[in-house]
């Protein structure tokens, strides 16, 4: 079944084409950074603008790529939510009218659950069930995964998620827009002795967690630095990778508590986040001696992408699932109200 994957959730316009039976055939990505960039984070209306511009000529580009014409299509799949309304309308209008155009089923699909199938389309995929870690600017979470939609919310942010921490951070340290890979960038040349963070929640029993309290911990060591001598760009390094660390740490730790809680031996790891490089080298060394398998998606399905629609969207339509006549996009839209297609 070739499924046709839309993603335009947020600020990057995310086309592909998977077929069931030969896997990705075409992808692309159009990224709105520079959009946004003088404003320091995403204007929505300018988001759905720009997907508005670029997501039909990107449909095009794709099929051309993966020689292929709209009448093969047969499956179209969308991005649904979580993400901003007017972005996720942009793709929903789009793929829903292209389908009943081509008298093809339609589905959209949950953002999230396209991040925790990403690692599926890597060369060497986990086998269910295994416990997932998405993290992601807003979402992070520990999932039980036994199979497509049979999801068990382990523990989840009570208040920033990860990804959103690092945003925070950045623009404390002015850093740039995208500040996450801003801070692991800087965080490499930073002296991991200097600072000592606090991990949130690390000594509490279960898998909740906290970053609101580190982002005021960072906030304080940068005013206590302008106050001394005035931040220099060490002091920013080193707060950088103060703060990195202790997000590791506490991510690993809550980890490992939930492959023990769970007596499982594999984790997966997707979202924005999981292409930090701390974050993957302190797993290796934390989960391998446990016999632990780490899974990632591929470095360029960590971010929000078209592949990881097409993908949960083919599985979905494969199995039955239809949208329904009266289907709407969600911009909030908790993952655990998923079911396996059969029960849908």
């Amino acid at each position: 079944m070739k499924v046709l994957g839309i993603e335009t959730s947020c600020d990057e316009t995310g086309i592909a084409v998977y077929d069931t039976n030969s896997g990705l055939l075409a992808e692309a990505l159009y990224s709105q950074v520079e959009v946004h960039a003088e404003y320091g984070g995403v204007v929505p209306e300018l988001a759905s603008r720009d997907h508005i511009r670029k997501t039909l000529p990107l449909i095009n580009e794709v099929l051309k790529r993966g020689g292929l014409d709209k009448s093969e299509l047969e499956g179209i799949a969308y991005t649904a939510g979580p993400g901003l309304m007017g972005a996720l309308m942009v793709g929903a209008t789009l793929g829903r009218s292209m389908a009943r155009g081509l008298g093809i089923p339609c589905l959209g699909v949950h953002h999230m659950e396209g991040h925790l199938l990403a690692p599926m389309l890597g060369e060497n995929p986990p086998e269910y069930p295994f416990i997932a870690l998405l993290v992601s600017g807003g979402h992070s979470q520990l999932v039980r995964v036994d199979g497509l939609g049979r999801y068990t919310l382990l523990g989840e942010s009570v208040d920033d998620a990860a990804g959103e921490a690092f945003d925070k951070t950045a623009k404390l340290l002015d850093l740039p827009y995208p500040g996450g890979p801003q801070v692991a960038k800087l965080a490499e040349q930073g002296n991991p002795d200097r600072f000592d963070f606090p991990r949130p929640m690390v000594r509490q029993p279960g898998l909740d967690m906290s970053f609101s309290g580190l982002k005021t911990h960072t906030l304080t060591t940068v005013r206590a630095c302008r106050e001394a001598t005035g931040l220099t760009d060490q002091d920013r390094a080193d707060i950088a990778c103060a703060f990195e660390i202790a997000v590791v740490d506490t991510l690993v730790i809550k980890c490992r508590r939930a492959l023990e809680q769970e007596s499982l031996k594999t984790l997966v790891m997707a979202g924005g986040v999981s292409a930090n490089r701390r974050l993957r080298k302190v797993l290796a060394e934390k989960l391998a001696p446990l016999g632990v398998a780490v899974h990632y998606p591929p470095l360029a399905l960590c971010t929000d992408n078209g592949a990881m629609i097409a993908y949960a969207g083919a599985l979905r339509l494969a199995a039955g699932q239809r949208d329904p006549d009266e289907a709407e996009v969600r911009p909030r839209w908790p993952m655990m109200l998923l079911h396996p297609p059969e029960v849908a």
